[in-house]
């Protein structure tokens, strides 16, 4: 068990701006971690990574712990970002458990590789000026557009309503006229 540590000088109080952080295990309170009893292994790429686990302990929890990266989207299940391999079988680590294993066997997971996203390493560059100065061009011709049609369409609205207030004074006219 890792304690959280701070060291003071021999000349006084002196209190470091950090403490050691807790490990998944230490934080969770049940073992899960180096603890267990179930090798995981994660498999990503070139790049495989271990850890030990309790069966029926949070797969995500394992691969935190080995400090293996997976694509989280919804964390319930239900996106599919997080799919891994597992004996012939997609499953979703978000949800998945740790199952129970005879002795010696390992729990392989192949995890999908992230893809980084490629960076040009400036914030502004002469293609995403021109891009910007396009889409706002863009933009203000649509709303022209929509201004043209509005206004038409503003026009007929004011000509039916002076038609329906000319017929409504025309009846109102010809009702005074009888009531004569």
């Amino acid at each position: 068990m890792a304690v959280e540590t701070s060291a003071t000088t021999p000349s006084g109080g002196y209190e470091p701006k950090w403490k050691k952080k807790k490990t998944l295990a230490e934080e969770a309170g049940t073992g899960i971690g180096l603890v267990g009893n179930i090798p995981v292994v994660f498999r990503q790429g070139n790049e495989t990574r271990r850890t030990l686990a309790l069966a029926g302990s949070p797969l995500s929890f394992a691969a935190a712990q080995a400090g293996q990266a997976i694509r989280y989207g919804c964390k319930k299940g239900e996106c599919g970002t997080c799919e891994a391999l597992c004996n012939g079988k997609w499953i979703r680590p978000c949800v998945a458990v740790i199952p129970e294993l005879p002795a010696g066997e390992e729990f392989v997971l192949v995890v999908k590789e992230i893809k980084k996203a490629k960076s040009s390493g400036k914030f502004f560059s002469v293609r995403s000026f021109i891009m910007g100065f396009y889409n706002n061009l863009l933009g203000m011709v649509g709303f022209v557009k929509q201004r043209r049609a509005a206004k038409k369409n503003f026009q007929e609205r004011l000509e039916l309503e002076e038609m329906i207030r000319k017929k409504a004074l025309e009846k109102k006219n010809a009702r005074a006229s009888e009531g004569l």
